[in-house]
């Protein structure tokens, strides 16, 4: 079966930004799948796709003009059915044979075979494989049809249609082009109202050839970016991009860099077909504004790229991506910085009428803002965080006050103009003005740090910062959970799994804080958890959410973990199922893997498994309690021996929280485990011996699964 490389291009108007990289694999994807479902596309066909602001194309190698034929072997129906008592066909068979495309010759070459509980007939023919024509056709319209678009136009069509200026069709954006390419050959598909052919068109403004007509399929992106000025991929546009970025960064010196983030990236790759960066700047006064808002005012705003200088602070330049390349490139220079201008100074404006009144001064108008209408108003919401900040901050050892001081202050940006006009500044905004109305250093951090979402240490200094930020993810976490606003498959709309992770952050950071002697942190889950439901109204929340809440935020603690991929699931599970206490997790996974590691494991953990097998099937509760003077067999008082040697040891190391040398201890049970269950029977006829039996293996039981279930990592 010979083959050629395939090429379709869908040229239309100016796709939305943000979304053209999806659109753009979607459609080569699904074009790709297509094919190959139909037999003209092998598994080794290497897809390429393409995507700039006015095209959707896909590069498909080894397609083949025609699919295989196939045999295919057709169920009719049962025998019984099919012919009578002397073998004849029934019309019933006549017909399917006839829909078939077959006649009464084809009885006799009937296949006759088991179909579950009855013997059917099979109709054995070759079906003919599908050609490029025919296949292309079905996976084009697929793939328009499943393009991940939010919002579709609907537009009328001028030709190639029934009615024209009348008879409209649906797409993203309005199309104007088709190209399909098998080698050098136009395969004649439609879609859109567009009949496929070998012409596409170029750059608005710099192809020096238009329309640019393809020779075949493999010239397709050679021909764009020599005759038509445009780099059709997606991603050798953002290669070039971030080397032009770095290449003008280096030329303005003094270690100049250009602020990093690939959301903008992309979208600028998305908004342009030949990049051209060019070198802006503007006035050194705005500098006086946090940097933070004019950054994000130029990247927002303008899709500007500021530029950093080596100690990562703003400088008054910045970088445009620019669509063209005129010789001269000074308009285009000073007509972006005459558009920045007036974003920088709306925002030195909001910064200064700001700093007229003091965050404490807005705090009562938080009453007339509502946080939710089931929940009350910010303030009401302030009140609550603060009372579960300074609870956190007296367990964890910050400063009570200074920590209560933050989360009365905590909001109160929410009411200043740069955050209304910028909300991503909440909480940014909010530290700089702390610090203007000479709060506490340690206040004006905690205000500002309060949104962040992962925090790499924590010590003294910080410990504000922590209580509030705590305190901030608790109320939330309870309240939205309370009023049954759960997160349902892909929707979070209030964000409850990020909180339930940066919670999860906030207690390892605490715990490797204590473990490293930085002080002496008590803080529970369950107990913040329940003090945070205290704080709203009686009767307001769901009686179940402290149950489902905790359960959630295990969970998250175990996805987390495992996705890291740093430990075995079953080691995982084996400690996450015991619900410890959150700062304990980490630690006792990395002992249940040393435990893991030992050669007494296995048996260890099989003997585990089946102790709570037998447990469970016992009526009643076992208690962990053994009478000596009912112990017969010398296998069993081995076990209980070792018990008595080994269960202090194991305890005295758990309690001081070493939960290696815990797990280790037990080892030396492995080989009067063994020997009981070898020589043993649990299930005596005597009751009163069964039940010490059960009480010795509760009491191991109990023993072995302190640090984790040791069960899970049975085979």
């Amino acid at each position: 079966m010979t083959t050629k490389n395939l090429l379709v291009e869908l040229f239309v108007e100016e796709l939305p930004p943000k979304a053209l990289k999806k659109l753009g694999d979607a459609f080569a994807g699904v074009l790709l799948e297509q094919l190959k479902g139909q037999g003209l596309a092998t598994a080794e066909a290497v897809l390429t796709s393409f995507a700039s602001p006015r095209r959707l194309a896909a590069h498909i190698t080894a397609v083949a003009a025609q699919a295989a034929d196939k045999a295919v072997s057709q169920k009719l129906m049962p025998v019984t059915v099919g012919l009578d008592a002397s073998g004849t066909a029934t019309p019933a068979l006549l017909k399917k044979l006839q829909a078939l495309g077959a006649d009464a010759s084809a009885v006799a070459s009937l296949k006759r075979a088991p179909d579950g509980k009855a013997e059917a007939l099979f109709y054995d023919s070759t079906v003919k494989g599908a050609t490029l024509v025919e296949g292309l056709q079905k996976a084009l319209l697929e793939a328009i049809r499943l393009l991940p678009i939010p919002k579709v136009m609907t537009y009328q069509l001028e030709s190639n249609c029934e009615l024209p200026g009348w008879s409209s069709v649906s797409f993203v954006r309005p199309a104007h082009g088709l190209v399909a390419l098998h080698g050098s050959e136009v395969v004649p598909v439609e879609a859109l109202g567009l009949k496929a052919g070998n012409v596409t068109h170029g750059h608005r403004f710099e192809a020096s050839v238009d329309p640019v007509v393809l020779k075949d399929a493999d010239s397709y992106a050679q021909a764009l970016q020599q005759d038509g000025a445009v780099i059709a991929s997606f991603a050798e546009r953002k290669a070039e991009i971030a080397r032009q970025l770095a290449a003008a960064a280096a030329k303005v010196g003094g270690g100049a860099k250009a602020i990093e983030d690939d959301a903008l990236l992309d979208e600028v790759t998305a908004l342009v077909e030949r990049p051209h960066v060019l070198v802006c700047e503007f006035e050194k006064e705005f500098l006086e504004v946090p940097q933070e808002c004019l950054i994000l005012t130029m990247k927002a705003n303008q899709k500007y790229f500021p530029l950093l200088d080596s100690s990562g602070k703003l400088t008054n330049k910045f970088l445009v991506v620019s669509n063209i390349s005129p010789e001269d490139a000074s308009a285009v220079i000073g007509g972006n910085e005459r558009v920045v201008r007036p974003r920088l100074a709306d925002a030195k404006f909001f910064f200064d009428q700001d700093r007229k009144k003091t965050l404490e001064s807005r705090v009562s108008g938080l009453g007339k803002v509502t946080y939710h209408n089931k929940l009350g108003s910010q303030n009401e919401r302030m009140l609550r965080v603060k009372a579960i900040t300074e609870w956190v901050a007296e367990r964890i050892g910050a400063d009570v006050d200074l920590a209560g001081r933050a989360a009365f202050l905590a909001k109160a940006d929410l009411l200043t103009d740069m955050v209304g006009e910028f909300p991503e500044l909440q909480g940014v905004m909010g530290g700089y003005y702390a610090r203007h109305d000479g709060e506490n250093a340690l206040v004006a951090e905690a205000i500002e740090d309060q949104y962040l979402l992962q925090r790499d240490h924590t010590d003294a200094a910080s410990l504000v910062s922590v209580a509030l930020d705590i305190a901030d993810r608790a109320e939330t976490l309870v309240g939205i959970w309370g009023i049954g606003l759960k997160p349902t498959g892909e929707k979070d709309p209030y964000a409850l799994r990020r909180h339930a992770l940066t919670l999860i952050n906030r207690f390892e950071l605490l715990s490797l804080a204590a473990f490293l002697g930085d002080g002496n942190f008590k803080l529970h889950l369950l107990e913040l958890l329940e003090y945070a439901l205290r704080q709203f109204p009686a009767g307001l929340l769901g009686q179940q959410t402290l149950v489902e809440l905790t359960e959630f935020i295990y969970d998250r603690f175990h996805n987390r973990l495992v996705g890291l991929g740093g430990h075995r699931v079953e080691i995982v599970d084996a400690v996450v199922s015991q619900r410890p206490p959150l700062h304990e997790i980490v630690r006792r996974i990395q002992a249940v893997a040393d435990f893991a590691a030992l050669s007494e494991a296995p048996a260890l953990a099989a003997a585990n498994k089946r102790v709570g097998n037998i447990l469970k099937k016992v009526e009643g509760t076992v208690e962990a309690k053994i009478n000596p003077a009912l112990l017969q067999e010398p296998a069993e008082k081995s076990l209980a021996e070792a018990l008595q040697s080994v269960a202090p040891k194991a305890d005295a190391a758990f309690a001081a929280g070493d939960y290696a040398v815990s797990l280790q201890a037990l080892a030396a049970l492995k080989a009067p485990v063994d020997e009981f269950f070898d020589k043993v029977m649990v299930n005596a006829d005597d009751l009163k011996l069964r039940a010490n039996r059960l009480g010795l293996l509760a009491t191991l039981h109990q023993a072995m699964n302190r640090v984790a279930d040791l069960s899970k990592l049975a085979a």
